[in-house]
């Protein structure tokens, strides 16, 4: 059996998955003809049963691609800050890596003392608890985190090679 990197199986699941929607959109298309009473139906080039056929043997490639890539993403590790995390982890680390860079970044672009308005004599200020200038380099430093691990993570998947035939489809 021939091999694929992790990465290409990775591009080649969203093909897959294209390709099924596609299929299944054409499945729609020759389901139905629309003719006139007692007229014969038109030949149609595929029929029902065969993109069927299609769908089904796209359907499990992409079962077995996506079974290889999540053994894959288990078994198989990176080092990350002088520590081992499997691949599945880094992932999750990196999404959350860029989730807390997101929310310090907002933090970092608030002010430290905000007047709001003023009624009847009294101002009503909001006043920042945190130094939105720490916030801003934490969101930064994050963010730099996360793209560390994702071309750890990135570089990692183009060395794993996965046992599946991608010749009907690259």
């Amino acid at each position: 059996m021939s091999k694929i990197s992790l990465a290409e199986a990775v591009k080649l699941k969203s093909v897959l998955y294209k390709r099924i929607h596609e299929l299944e959109e054409e499945m729609d298309r020759v389901a139905f003809v629309t003719i006139e009473k007692g007229e014969k139906i038109p030949v149609i080039s595929r029929s029902i049963a065969i993109i069927e056929q299609d769908i089904e043997e796209v359907r499990k490639d992409f079962r077995l691609l996506d079974k290889l890539i999540y053994q894959a993403n288990v078994e198989h590790e990176i080092a990350f800050h002088n520590e081992s995390v499997t691949i599945v982890e880094a992932i999750e680390l990196a999404t959350q890596l860029r989730a807390k860079a997101r929310k310090c970044k907002e933090y970092g672009m608030a002010l430290k003392e905000e007047v709001n308005y003023y009624g009847e004599g009294v101002s009503i200020v909001r006043v920042a608890t945190f130094d939105p200038e720490n916030y801003r380099l934490k969101g930064l430093e994050a963010e730099r985190e996360a793209n560390r691990l994702s071309n750890a993570i990135n570089a990692k998947n183009y060395s794993i090679e996965l046992d599946f035939d991608s010749e009907k489809y690259f």
